[in-house]
């Protein structure tokens, strides 16, 4: 079997990154960095020098000292160093339950001997408790630290090398078996940045689970695991019940969430897979009244808002959505615990002889240095966790009623600053009672649907008696245009159609007391048009229609641009980094067909695993199986040259693939490809992988 090359980050001073790993035990937050191995080499033709070399793992089997063992002893024994000699290895691994670091340490000659660390650095005795803990954890951080095949997590770390940690149906039973005896125990190891509070339901080790059901495929197992663990605690059922959704096993999945609900009529886990199912099929006026439960229960969470403004979106509802979003609790952002090393001597990075490609080599003449300014300040790039979802969500809007509209709408629910001036100025009734922005999204004051006149289906009886007022109010005060607003195109820009967004009020600069609250806005109160009838705008949301206002004007001078060359018939020329941050701008404000545009002119200059991803999504969704293999080949070889031999949305894209064609026939393309036969075998292992899991069309 074909594993990756080793890489060797070589040390100024022996053992200095196991002292950094030491001193970065204290702060570690959740499932820990990835395994270090360390190794100290002695040169064969000078006796007395020494040098200290390091990379880091992960998906190793850590279940016991003897397999960390065997791992170093690969890389003791490898036949490709033939000036220097090992003389002892380190291996380290993470037991984020325990909150201790799992040492292996051997010595040639001497032998094997297992410890652990603690927070302190003190040494603690190595039990099989331990081990099955840190076998999870070990499983679990492949998953977190996999790259998604566009090339973003390989480039975080430097000399990483992944292995698949799941290869059979022996280490799957192994797996589950450690996650059932340690679910329980899930929410010590923290959550996803979007997630305030980890719970049952929502933490690092649900979040892998789902992961590798979703991946393989292995429904059955997954169903089998959380019917058992339901039966100790009710709270699984939202995890059984997503599974099932998978499996299309959607009528005992909505039977399970009814049962659950009625029994767990709080559980927020619960009532956001009931809103995303009925989101899933097109009925948003259920899938409204469970997100708006889903607030009532989890109103400090940022997933049941963000849930509640997706679905307004969808009724096209844009004053609600802006309210839903504006009420969303924002978190910082914390990211995964990547290892912190001190400056290298050197780096060695080895080319695995069987994944050398000549288009996918990096190349020589790298043009990062060529990318234009105003392309390196686009903040958007940047964001991540809740701020990520909420800019997504807003694009979303644009994306559907334009810059104009999106403008109208904000300047109709929030307080512009002018109009805040002016009305301090003026010195008007400060007695005017303004309805809670939180409160008034959340009762759903349904809006007319913006092409037409009439109610969506997001009105439902349940809840005419209690907010009858508030919705007979906002729907007589709505005035909308007849025709949607277009987003902004190239032919438009010339004459600086994209209006540049004023500044609204944020609560910093309104004193304590100034805006007056309550529950209930009076039945008579008018539509957003009055100044106490608006919105304070959260200081965060101001900036992002700042930064959207900045996507907005880039995108649309590119556009400009490359419509003025195709009708001067000359060449648009531009670096591949910079076609590639082009693609993620049109990317991120839903304009896909350029997208690919951009991203197929990045792969005309040179190749990019990011633009790859970009184009292999384009042919997924057009169901050209054909390019799909063509570009999974060479991001499978990209993966490989850089150290990695195991991808989850890689596989999930083989095993999708050989779902709907059959391994045989997945096989007979992939060999039929005009290159090197040892590039074409890194792809058959991803498809071997699929016949041992015995994944749907595997057989034939």
């Amino acid at each position: 079997m074909v594993v990756p090359a080793v890489p060797e980050i070589i040390e100024e001073e022996i053992e200095s990154a196991v002292d950094s790993r030491n001193e970065s035990l204290p702060s570690l937050r959740e499932l820990g960095p990835p395994d270090l191995v360390h190794l100290v080499k002695q040169s064969i033709k000078s006796g007395n020098k020494q040098s200290g070399v390091y990379h880091h793992v992960t998906g190793i089997d850590a279940s016991s000292s003897a397999s960390l063992a065997a791992y170093v002893n690969t890389i003791i024994y490898s036949p490709n160093d033939k000036s220097s000699k090992v003389i002892s290895g380190l291996y380290c691994c993470y037991n984020a339950f325990s909150r201790l670091d799992m040492r292996v340490e051997v010595k040639i000659p001497g032998g094997v001997e297992s410890y652990c660390i603690d927070e302190r650095g003190d040494k603690r005795v190595a039990s099989d408790a331990l081990w099955m803990e840190t076998f999870l954890c070990g499983v679990l951080r492949a998953y977190a630290y996999a790259d998604d095949g566009g090339g973003e997590s390989i480039k975080k770390i430097i000399g990483v090398r992944r292995f698949d940690p799941i290869t059979s149906t022996e280490m799957e039973h192994k797996f589950l078996d450690a996650a059932e005896r340690l679910f329980f125990k899930g929410p010590q190891l923290g959550s996803e940045p979007e997630v305030q509070v980890p719970n049952i339901a929502s933490n690092h080790l649900t979040t892998g689970l789902i992961s590798y059901i979703h991946t393989t495929g292995r429904y059955t197992s997954g169903i089998n695991l959380f019917e058992k663990l339901r039966t100790r605690d009710l709270e699984v059922s939202s995890l059984l019940a997503r599974v099932m959704i998978s499996a299309d096993e959607e009528v005992q999945a909505v039977r399970l969430l009814h049962d659950a609900i009625a029994k767990l009529p709080m559980d927020y886990s619960l009532l956001d897979c009931q809103a995303t199912f009925c989101q899933s099929k097109g009925r948003l006026d259920w899938a409204l009244e469970c997100a708006k439960r889903g607030v009532t229960a989890a109103p400090s969470e940022f997933g049941t808002w963000a849930r509640l403004a997706e679905v307004y979106v969808g009724l096209e509802q844009w004053d609600l959505a802006l309210l839903t979003l504006n009420s969303c609790p924002m978190f910082t952002y914390n990211d995964k615990d990547f290892p912190r090393m001190p400056e290298p001597a050197h780096v060695l990075l080895p080319v695995l002889r069987e994944s050398i490609l000549d288009e996918i080599d990096e190349p020589t003449n790298y043009d990062g240095d060529q990318v234009h300014q105003s392309l390196r300040k686009l903040h958007a790039a940047g964001y991540k966790g809740t701020f990520l979802k909420a800019y997504s969500l807003l694009t979303e809007i644009t994306a559907k009623i334009g810059w104009d509209q999106l403008l109208r709408a904000r300047s109709q629910v929030f307080v512009m600053e002018e109009e805040y001036r002016s009305e301090k100025q003026t010195g008007s009734n400060k007695n005017a009672t303004n309805p809670n922005a939180s409160t008034v999204a959340l009762r759903g004051t349904p809006s007319p649907i913006i092409n037409g006149n009439t109610k969506p289906e997001g009105h439902t009886n349940g809840d005419t008696d209690s907010h009858g007022d508030d919705e007979e109010t906002l729907h007589e005060k709505h005035t909308s245009p007849t025709s949607p607003f277009s987003p902004p195109d190239s032919a438009t820009i010339a004459d600086g159609s994209i209006e540049k967004p004023e500044h609204t009020i944020t609560p910093e600069v309104v004193k304590s007391g100034s805006d007056s609250t309550s529950d209930d806005p009076p039945a008579s109160a008018p539509r957003y048009t009055q100044f106490h009838n608006k919105r304070l705008c959260e200081r965060w949301l101001d900036n992002l229609f700042m930064v959207l206002y900045e996507d907005l004007r880039i995108y649309t001078i590119w556009r400009t641009d490359m419509a003025r060359a195709q009708s001067e018939s000359s060449d648009y020329r531009k670096s591949a980094e910079e076609w590639e941050i082009l693609g993620e701008l049109a990317e991120r404000l839903h304009h896909f067909p350029e997208a690919v545009e951009a991203y197929q002119a990045c792969l005309r200059v040179r190749f990019s695993p990011k633009a790859m991803k970009g184009v292999l999504r384009m042919y997924e969704e057009k169901g050209r199986n054909g390019e799909v293999l063509q570009a999974m080949i060479r991001l499978i070889a990209w993966q490989y040259r850089w150290y990695s031999e195991f991808s989850p949305a890689l596989l999930r894209t083989v095993r999708k693939l050989i779902e709907s064609e059959g391994a045989v026939k997945v096989r007979s393309i992939v060999q039929a490809t005009s290159l090197p036969q040892p590039v074409l075998d890194l792809t058959h292992r991803y498809v071997e992988l699929c016949v041992a899991f015995r994944s749907s069309g595997s057989e034939g």
